[in-house]
């Protein structure tokens, strides 16, 4: 090849350990294709980074997090953005998109005690740090009994925050805690059944303009076809209800044998209604079967509970 035809891939992330680990595990995969000659790590400060003493939905959600990276592929300064997933609202910009997904890592759910009790050795009234709607939901199911407090910033500010003795306890992805090798602090994992995931949880994603077409057919070469179905099916769940990133929902698709698998809950965030349904079908009908899925959950109240929430806040 032509030197002219080589790629210089520049990457836009977050600055914080977990983003940077991810970024970096895009750019091994990256750098093995043959036309790309060299890639750049460009980490920047987002919002999201930012603003630590609010929680995340009184200054506009998850998608603080995304802003400034899908800007410095807009004005040119970076290529592509590397994305947890779960983070990243249900549609995006126009003239965006999700160019691949790496094979979904652990979707479930971790916690982390501050003297390494599981869920249920925990003290009565334990305080437990979450600023996730959807976790506390199906934490007060499990245990009515916990006072949930906000918890945010990065991984090492939450341990931090949990070693110091603000908590009792803390929820956090198991993926973040297994990326950065910080297993051993997990006292439980939750179970599907006990605290279905987030959409997309687990997922790393790639992001660049959706008018780049040889980018495109470069990050086409890393993408994991499965879980880029699943994942697509899960985010239709968020944006059928007209929810966003912070809505007490949770949603896991699966596929085995070409049998499509769909798994969704709607929750009060203190748990006392919680809507859930499942739906199954042939892996090629995946897009109707979610729909379908939300139909459900519209039809038993979701979205009246979802906008009841909203009213609240």
């Amino acid at each position: 090849m032509r030197s002219e035809d080589f790629l210089k891939i520049r990457i836009a992330t977050r600055k914080s350990p977990l983003a940077i680990w991810q970024t970096k595990h895009v750019a091994e995969k990256l750098i093995k294709h043959e036309e790309i000659s060299e890639i750049e790590i460009i980490p920047m400060v987002t919002k999201g980074d930012k603003i630590l003493d609010r929680s995340l939905q009184k200054i506009g959600g998850k998608g603080l997090f995304i802003k400034e990276l899908e800007t410095a592929l807009s004005n040119g300064r970076a290529d592509i953005a590397v994305h947890s997933m779960k983070d990243v609202p249900s549609e995006l910009p126009v003239g965006f998109c999700l160019a691949a997904t790496l094979p979904r890592a652990n979707c479930r759910d971790a916690l982390i005690t501050k003297n390494g009790e599981n869920l249920n050795k925990l003290k009565k009234n334990a305080i437990v740090g979450t600023s996730s709607l959807r976790r506390q939901a199906q934490l007060k199911v499990l245990r009515p009994d916990f006072e949930i407090k906000p918890l945010r910033g990065n991984i090492d500010t939450r341990l931090k925050k949990l070693k110091d003795g603000n908590y009792d306890a803390i929820v956090l992805a198991a993926a973040g805690l297994e990326r950065l090798q910080l297993e051993e602090n997990i006292s439980h994992v939750f179970s599907i059944d006990e605290m279905l995931p987030a959409a997309a949880q687990g997922v790393l994603g790639i992001e660049c303009l959706d008018n780049n077409i040889k980018l495109c057919q470069i990050l086409e070469s890393i993408n994991d076809t499965k879980t880029f179905l699943t994942t697509f099916a899960e985010r239709i769940i968020a944006r059928d209800l007209n929810a966003d990133c912070h809505s007490p929902i949770a949603t896991l698709a699966t596929i085995e044998n070409n049998i499509f698998k769909l798994k969704a809950l709607v929750a009060k965030p203190n748990g006392e209604k919680i809507i859930k349904e499942s739906i199954s079908g042939d892996v090629n009908q995946a897009e109707q079967l979610s729909k379908n899925l939300v139909d459900r959950l519209i039809d038993r109240g979701a979205k009246k509970l979802l906008q009841s929430i909203e009213a609240m806040e």
